[in-house]
């Protein structure tokens, strides 16, 4: 089994080819495919200040041990107060040695100021939290170093810009950022984390966690309505719905259905 573009693909076929990927991609075969991005990295990255960004998601997990084995070790990751609890305990317990994080502040009164924020329901809605959380964190880190790249791990099998003609790219805000990834088959990404024996964080093991990725509770996209983002949100950890009760008639609501 293979897996296609991301949009279309089931969270239950990332788990069935996770399951059986020797089956899929050989030692041998990844082996090859590292040796060519890592000598790419370092190509690219030589006589340069350098980073990478890292999400705690499994593009980014894969991407982290590429820059280690590329001689890349500086990280940065940008997070806001709007983190499920778990994830961000696995952050702590998991992140780079030299991973610098960055809070980009948003919390719950402001995400009651900006209600359009929550569970997305569309992809352009949900590519305004990378910008102000991701993309944010990104250029902060960049200028506070004085890198010369940024290094990503998007990859165009997600429907990620890379790059036209490329895989290096520089912004309107002077940000050059470098995806040795791009085109990384999903079930390469896979593969590394399986033969590298890489640690995920929980949130794949949640309720369509390889359809949602790493992302705030309420970037929580693929729930169909607000309605059912809350009862989501209540099955992975009620203290959210708790906590946002207070903001959100629609948490109470949730909790009022669950008898809290």
């Amino acid at each position: 089994m293979k897996l296609g573009r991301k949009q279309s693909i089931k969270n239950d076929a990332w788990i069935e080819v996770m399951a059986h990927i020797e089956e899929t991609v050989s030692r041998k075969d990844l082996d090859a495919m590292v040796e060519r991005t890592v000598a790419d990295i370092r190509e690219k990255t030589a006589g340069k200040t350098a980073a990478y960004a890292w999400s705690a998601g499994k593009d980014s997990i894969a991407l982290g041990k590429l820059c280690e084995l590329a001689g890349v070790t500086a990280c940065m990751i940008g997070v806001c107060n709007l983190e499920y609890p778990a994830f961000a305990a696995w952050i702590d317990a998991n992140k780079p040695e030299e991973c610098e994080v960055i809070n980009t502040g948003q919390d719950m009164a402001w995400l009651a100021k900006h209600p359009e924020m929550l569970f997305p329901q569309d992809s352009k809605a949900a590519a305004r939290w990378f910008s102000i959380v991701q993309h944010r964190a990104q250029m902060q880190h960049f200028r506070a170093h004085g890198l010369d790249l940024i290094i990503l791990g998007r990859r165009r099998a997600d429907g990620n810009f890379v790059g036209r003609k490329t895989n290096i790219y520089t912004d309107g805000k002077g940000v050059t950022r470098f995806s040795p990834l791009a085109d990384w088959p999903h079930e390469y990404i896979l593969a590394l984390i399986h033969y590298y024996n890489l640690p995920l964080p929980p949130i794949y093991s949640w309720p369509n966690g390889y359809l949602c990725g790493t992302h705030p509770w309420p970037a929580r996209q693929w729930t169909g309505s607000e309605e059912n983002g809350w009862r989501e949100i209540f099955a992975i950890d009620k203290s959210i719905v708790i906590a946002a009760a207070e903001y959100f008639p629609g948490a109470r609501a949730c909790l009022e259905v669950a008898g809290e």
